[in-house]
Protein backbone atom coordinates (compact mmCIF):
# COMPACT_ATOMS: atom_id res chain seq x y z
CA UNK A 1 0.00 0.00 0.00
CA UNK A 2 2.81 2.77 0.56
CA UNK A 3 4.09 2.17 -3.35
CA UNK A 4 0.63 3.62 -4.40
CA UNK A 5 0.83 6.85 -3.34
CA UNK A 6 4.64 6.94 -4.58
CA UNK A 7 3.66 5.40 -8.12
CA UNK A 8 0.87 8.19 -8.41
CA UNK A 9 2.83 10.55 -7.27
CA UNK A 10 6.00 9.98 -10.11
CA UNK A 11 3.12 9.37 -12.35
CA UNK A 12 1.56 13.04 -12.10
CA UNK A 13 5.20 14.16 -12.13
CA UNK A 14 5.63 12.27 -15.16
CA UNK A 15 2.72 13.43 -16.73
CA UNK A 16 3.21 17.43 -16.10
CA UNK A 17 7.00 16.89 -17.72
CA UNK A 18 5.89 15.41 -20.76
CA UNK A 19 3.30 17.90 -21.35
CA UNK A 20 5.54 20.26 -20.67
CA UNK A 21 7.91 19.13 -23.66
CA UNK A 22 5.49 20.25 -25.98
CA UNK A 23 5.34 23.81 -25.58
CA UNK A 24 5.93 26.43 -28.42
CA UNK A 25 9.03 28.79 -28.09
CA UNK A 26 6.56 31.43 -28.57
CA UNK A 27 3.37 31.98 -26.14
CA UNK A 28 0.16 31.15 -28.31
CA UNK A 29 -2.83 33.35 -26.60
CA UNK A 30 -5.43 32.40 -29.42
CA UNK A 31 -4.18 29.60 -30.73
CA UNK A 32 -7.36 28.24 -32.54
CA UNK A 33 -5.77 25.77 -35.74
CA UNK A 34 -2.34 27.00 -34.39
CA UNK A 35 -0.04 24.73 -36.46
CA UNK A 36 -2.39 23.34 -39.33
CA UNK A 37 -0.59 23.20 -42.82
CA UNK A 38 -3.90 21.83 -44.21
CA UNK A 39 -5.05 23.89 -46.96
CA UNK A 40 -8.32 26.24 -45.98
CA UNK A 41 -10.59 25.38 -48.82
CA UNK A 42 -12.58 28.51 -47.99
CA UNK A 43 -9.39 30.42 -49.10
CA UNK A 44 -9.39 28.80 -53.09
CA UNK A 45 -11.51 31.34 -55.16
CA UNK A 46 -12.17 29.90 -58.94
CA UNK A 47 -10.79 32.27 -61.44
CA UNK A 48 -12.29 34.18 -63.94
CA UNK A 49 -12.80 32.12 -67.26
CA UNK A 50 -9.29 32.57 -69.46
CA UNK A 51 -10.22 34.55 -73.17
CA UNK A 52 -8.47 35.03 -75.74
CA UNK A 53 -7.14 38.61 -75.93
CA UNK A 54 -7.76 40.19 -79.70
CA UNK A 55 -4.67 41.70 -80.11
CA UNK A 56 -2.03 39.75 -78.03
CA UNK A 57 0.79 42.74 -77.87
CA UNK A 58 -1.73 44.47 -76.01
CA UNK A 59 -1.09 42.72 -73.04
CA UNK A 60 0.83 44.14 -70.26
CA UNK A 61 3.87 42.26 -68.81
CA UNK A 62 3.40 40.15 -66.42
CA UNK A 63 4.29 40.93 -62.65
CA UNK A 64 5.07 38.63 -60.01
CA UNK A 65 2.38 38.78 -57.30
CA UNK A 66 0.51 41.40 -58.81
CA UNK A 67 -2.86 41.52 -60.40
CA UNK A 68 -4.25 38.87 -63.39
CA UNK A 69 -7.12 39.23 -65.75
CA UNK A 70 -8.46 36.19 -64.38
CA UNK A 71 -8.46 36.86 -60.80
CA UNK A 72 -11.74 37.09 -59.07
CA UNK A 73 -12.50 41.56 -57.99
CA UNK A 74 -15.79 40.48 -56.62
CA UNK A 75 -16.38 44.41 -55.61
CA UNK A 76 -16.19 45.56 -59.25
CA UNK A 77 -18.16 42.44 -60.21
CA UNK A 78 -20.99 43.78 -57.66
CA UNK A 79 -21.11 47.17 -59.26
CA UNK A 80 -20.92 45.87 -62.80
CA UNK A 81 -24.00 43.37 -61.62
CA UNK A 82 -25.76 46.84 -60.79
CA UNK A 83 -25.30 48.89 -63.05
CA UNK A 84 -22.04 51.08 -62.27
CA UNK A 85 -18.97 51.70 -63.37
CA UNK A 86 -16.67 48.93 -62.19
CA UNK A 87 -13.69 50.95 -62.98
CA UNK A 88 -14.28 53.36 -60.56
CA UNK A 89 -13.69 50.43 -58.04
CA UNK A 90 -10.79 48.97 -59.69
CA UNK A 91 -7.78 51.35 -58.20
CA UNK A 92 -4.36 51.01 -58.10
CA UNK A 93 -3.95 50.67 -54.61
CA UNK A 94 -3.69 54.67 -54.37
CA UNK A 95 -6.14 56.59 -51.90
CA UNK A 96 -9.52 57.65 -53.00
CA UNK A 97 -9.63 61.61 -53.62
CA UNK A 98 -12.85 61.03 -50.85
CA UNK A 99 -10.18 59.70 -48.19
CA UNK A 100 -7.57 62.23 -48.51
CA UNK A 101 -8.25 64.39 -46.02
CA UNK A 102 -8.73 61.39 -43.33
CA UNK A 103 -5.26 59.97 -44.37
CA UNK A 104 -3.99 63.35 -43.83
CA UNK A 105 -5.15 63.89 -40.95
CA UNK A 106 -4.31 60.52 -39.47
CA UNK A 107 -0.89 60.60 -40.36
CA UNK A 108 -0.27 64.34 -39.20
CA UNK A 109 2.32 63.55 -36.67
CA UNK A 110 4.26 60.71 -38.86
CA UNK A 111 3.64 57.67 -40.56
CA UNK A 112 6.06 54.38 -39.42
CA UNK A 113 6.36 51.98 -42.25
CA UNK A 114 7.75 49.33 -40.44
CA UNK A 115 4.44 49.43 -37.74
CA UNK A 116 3.14 45.96 -38.52
CA UNK A 117 6.55 44.63 -37.21
CA UNK A 118 7.09 47.17 -34.66
CA UNK A 119 3.48 45.83 -32.89
CA UNK A 120 4.44 42.21 -34.06
CA UNK A 121 7.14 42.57 -31.66
CA UNK A 122 5.69 44.76 -28.65
CA UNK A 123 2.89 41.82 -28.71
CA UNK A 124 5.11 39.42 -28.58
CA UNK A 125 7.22 40.95 -25.65
CA UNK A 126 3.63 41.66 -23.90
CA UNK A 127 2.56 37.77 -24.43
CA UNK A 128 6.05 36.43 -22.86
CA UNK A 129 5.24 38.98 -20.08
CA UNK A 130 1.25 37.88 -18.96
CA UNK A 131 2.05 34.37 -20.62
CA UNK A 132 0.14 32.45 -17.48
CA UNK A 133 0.46 30.66 -14.56
CA UNK A 134 3.18 27.53 -14.41
CA UNK A 135 -0.08 25.00 -14.64
CA UNK A 136 -1.54 26.94 -17.30
CA UNK A 137 1.74 27.27 -19.35
CA UNK A 138 1.91 23.30 -18.57
CA UNK A 139 -1.44 22.46 -19.76
CA UNK A 140 -1.64 25.22 -22.55
CA UNK A 141 -4.36 27.19 -21.12
CA UNK A 142 -5.59 29.46 -23.46
CA UNK A 143 -4.86 32.95 -21.42
CA UNK A 144 -5.59 35.38 -24.38
CA UNK A 145 -8.74 37.16 -22.56
CA UNK A 146 -6.99 36.95 -18.81
CA UNK A 147 -4.08 38.78 -20.43
CA UNK A 148 -5.50 41.64 -22.48
CA UNK A 149 -8.04 41.99 -19.49
CA UNK A 150 -6.58 45.47 -18.79
CA UNK A 151 -7.13 46.80 -21.82
CA UNK A 152 -10.47 45.65 -22.86
CA UNK A 153 -13.40 48.22 -22.92
CA UNK A 154 -16.58 47.39 -20.65
CA UNK A 155 -19.28 47.93 -23.28
CA UNK A 156 -21.99 48.45 -20.91
CA UNK A 157 -20.78 50.80 -18.95
CA UNK A 158 -19.14 52.95 -21.97
CA UNK A 159 -22.73 52.92 -23.43
CA UNK A 160 -24.18 54.07 -19.89
CA UNK A 161 -21.79 56.67 -20.12
CA UNK A 162 -22.75 58.07 -23.27
CA UNK A 163 -26.31 57.76 -22.20
CA UNK A 164 -26.07 59.57 -19.13
CA UNK A 165 -24.01 62.50 -21.42
CA UNK A 166 -26.95 62.57 -24.05
CA UNK A 167 -25.98 61.19 -27.07
CA UNK A 168 -28.13 59.27 -29.00
CA UNK A 169 -26.90 55.47 -29.97
CA UNK A 170 -28.29 52.44 -31.11
CA UNK A 171 -30.00 49.94 -28.58
CA UNK A 172 -27.46 47.32 -27.10
CA UNK A 173 -28.74 43.92 -25.87
CA UNK A 174 -28.98 43.66 -21.56
CA UNK A 175 -26.17 42.94 -19.73
CA UNK A 176 -26.47 39.13 -18.99
CA UNK A 177 -26.02 37.98 -15.29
Amino acid sequence: MRIAPAFLLASVAAAMLLAGCSRNSQPQLMNVGAGERSPDEFQVLPGKPLEMPEDLAALPAPTPGGANRTDPTPNADAVAALGGNPARVARSGGVPGADAGLIAHATRYGLAGNIRQTLAAEDLEYRRQNDGRLLERWFNVNVYFRAYERQSLDQHAELERWRRAGARNVGAPPEQD
